[in-house]
């Protein structure tokens, strides 16, 4: 668990403008006592000790850090390493903050865990360890999401999880997210809702990048063992943004590092097929959270739209809206093309076959790194494995 953190929201839940905690009255109890506990929890050596357990000997971290020879040498310019969280014990690094989140639902003796999940690889990461410590879960997936996603649909039910279908607007993760919602405001008195991503009411865009965060501090004492000092660029996708949030988060007040996170274009940042909200998006508030989100000229909420089902979301965390309106990180944008381009170009060149979502990471990367010198090093977070991408992708 980080300590004195550099960036932490104010006691209403905000960064800056962004943020905060926009809920039905009926789940306000339920947060505000989430957020005590979750304080509690933080200032527990035993439940970090628990937590590092868990970490270490069931998730498989710390995750390498890997110098990927080929790909510097195929590019030309800056040396360049891949944080391999991939190699987590369930194929991304949801696994973190799943452990975190079901370990606190205990503490706070929940019965019940329900999730959100677009690419599965939180739900699966939830069952997971809902099947570790013997908690019932639903999972809420969208049903564009249930057809693209059948290896990580099988997971969780096999896991002992139940997957419940969401039908409605654009049947992928935002919705997802609507359902859970809802269900959490049926069943406060015994439910714990697992939230993926550095997204929805204050105390989850700060609970989530926290239990993230490992990601970074694992980076930085691996860069002074491998290198001598810290990297000059730090690269990751943005969804929602937990992965992203994870890696930078350690950085972000050594200005020196650049930190860069990219988008999905789907089919472009002028179309109207894509999931850019920092690119294409406004001020508004979804999901109990204030953010920049793709919207309608009244307002109202669009539907995102990208290859990849972890980065199909029509917003980004707070925390993110906030990093870049003060320019501390840039914001980037690889359309699906590129995504899949680059997703080839890694498992030929490294044999290392990347998500989709990392592979907008990795397409920007092509483009940057030629450009950087030699002398320079670049890390690029490789949040999840391709696995589940596959049958996506045979025909293209």
């Amino acid at each position: 668990m980080p300590q004195n953190s550099p960036q932490l929201p104010d006691n209403s839940g905000h960064f800056g403008e962004f943020g905060g905690r926009y809920i039905a009255e009926t789940l306000m109890p339920l947060v505000a006592k989430l957020e005590q506990h979750y304080k509690d929890a933080c200032q527990d050596a035993k439940f970090a000790e628990e937590l590092d357990y868990y970490l270490r000997h069931y998730a498989g971290r710390p995750s390498p850090l890997y110098y990927a020879a080929n790909l510097t040498e195929e590019l030309g310019g800056a040396k360049v390493y891949f944080k391999r969280d991939e190699l987590n014990h369930t194929g991304s690094h949801k696994i973190n903050n799943c452990l975190g989140q079901v370990l606190l639902a205990k503490r706070m003796g929940c019965a019940r865990i329900i999730a959100e999940t677009g690419a599965g690889q939180h739900g699966v990461a939830t069952a997971t360890c809902c099947a570790l410590f013997k908690l019932p879960c639903i999972v809420y997936m969208g049903a564009k999401d249930i057809e693209r996603q059948q290896p990580n649909v099988f997971r969780m039910k096999l896991l002992g999880a139940e997957v419940r279908s969401v039908d409605e607007g654009s049947s992928s993760l935002k919705d997802a997210m609507n359902e859970a919602l809802r269900d959490w405001t049926t069943n406060v008195h015994d439910t714990f809702y697992v939230i993926g991503s550095t997204a929805g009411p204050h105390p989850y865009p700060t609970m989530v990048r926290d239990f993230q965060s490992i990601i970074g501090r694992e980076l930085r004492v691996q860069m002074h063992e491998m290198e001598g000092r810290l990297p000059d660029m730090i690269m990751a996708c943005v969804g929602g943004g937990s992965n992203a949030m994870g890696i930078f988060y350690d950085f972000i007040e050594d200005k020196q590092v650049r930190l860069i996170a990219v988008e999905a274009a789907g089919k472009g940042v002028n179309t109207k097929e894509t999931a850019a909200a920092i690119a294409k998006g406004e001020v508004g508030v979804l999901h109990g959270s204030k953010s920049y989100y793709l919207q309608d000229q009244w307002g109202q909420i669009e539907e995102a739209s990208c290859i990849s089902a972890g980065l199909d979301y029509p917003g980004i965390g707070p925390e993110h809206a906030y990093l870049h309106k003060t320019g501390r990180v840039e914001y980037l944008a690889a359309d699906d093309n590129e995504a899949v381009d680059a997703f080839k170009f890694c498992s030929r060149l490294e044999g290392i076959i990347p998500a989709l979502e990392p592979s907008h990471a990795l397409a920007k990367a092509r483009e940057i790194i030629p450009q950087m010198a030699k002398e320079e090093i670049a890390v690029i977070n490789i949040c999840g494995r391709g696995d589940k991408d596959v049958g996506i992708l045979m025909n293209k």
